[in-house]
């Protein structure tokens, strides 16, 4: 991205966003709620488009056109809910192998192959979910869910995957259990993390990209960034910093 700005409807949520991610990168986009983060997301999925400008640029894998059905299978994108209706009575299985169509369950209109089903499961055995390929979705706990969602996002077994919040409506339990599922996932593929989180920041991401009313306020090392001073600075509290076993916590 270059000299990007984002509107959602009226509204220019996205001001001048430069920024450029490798693919497999490690990265989380971090800062308050609503300072953009979630658009950036979008705008990166192709799900927003940015201002036309003469001196706007915005590239994904080299093109700045794409079909979005296309670019699913090198970005896999975490959605913060399953989408449709229809999801809660779809079972685990089905749900992961929707990921295939971006649909929110399997209709009869589609085909479904032997080798998309085996890639589901290969996706739910990389998260530990195998139990979950016959059960209901809406009789999932919300951890459950999530691990459904991430498999769903893996099943093209993507270069990067996308994440929005990953941690939200998760109980201490669960949003430890997710992290140790992502560290795992972060072995195969790219990870973007969209966060106002610092836990959810996984020992393995070594860039912070810290947002504020809709900029780039930081972008650098997770140890130059996550400091006190900057962070205060950011949240617009004071707060004390520790770090565990290379997780980063405040209070």
């Amino acid at each position: 991205m270059r000299n990007v700005d984002v509107a959602r409807g009226q509204k220019v949520v996205l001001h001048e966003v430069n920024l450029s991610i490798a693919t497999r990168e490690h990265i989380a986009i971090l800062g308050p709620n609503g300072c953009g983060k979630s658009t950036l997301i979008k705008a990166m999925t192709c799900e927003c488009y940015p201002i036309v400008r003469p001196d706007m640029e915005m590239k994904v894998y080299g093109r700045d056109r794409w079909d979005v059905q296309e670019l699913r299978k090198h970005l896999g994108v975490v959605a913060t809910e399953l989408p449709g209706e229809r999801t809660s009575v779809t079972c685990g299985l089905d749900a992961v192998v929707s990921g295939f169509f971006s649909s929110s369950t399997l209709w009869p209109n589609l085909v479904v192959t032997e080798r998309m089903r085996s890639s589901a499961m290969d996706a739910l055995a990389m998260l530990g979910a195998e139990y979950l390929r016959d059960r209901w979705v809406g009789e999932m706990s919300a951890g459950e869910k999530r691990r459904v969602m991430i498999a769903r996002a893996l099943v093209h077994r993507p270069e990067m995957l996308l994440l929005d919040e990953p941690s939200n409506a998760l109980d201490l339990a669960a949003q430890r259990e997710l992290r140790e599922i992502l560290r795992n996932v972060a072995i195969h593929t790219g990870v973007v993390m969209v966060t106002h989180h610092l836990a959810d920041i996984l020992p393995e991401m070594d860039r912070v990209v810290m947002m504020r009313d809709g900029r780039i306020f930081a972008d650098g090392a997770k140890q130059d960034l996550l400091q006190a001073a900057r962070l205060e600075e950011l949240f617009g509290v004071k707060l004390e910093l520790t770090e565990r076993n290379g997780y980063w916590h405040s209070w």
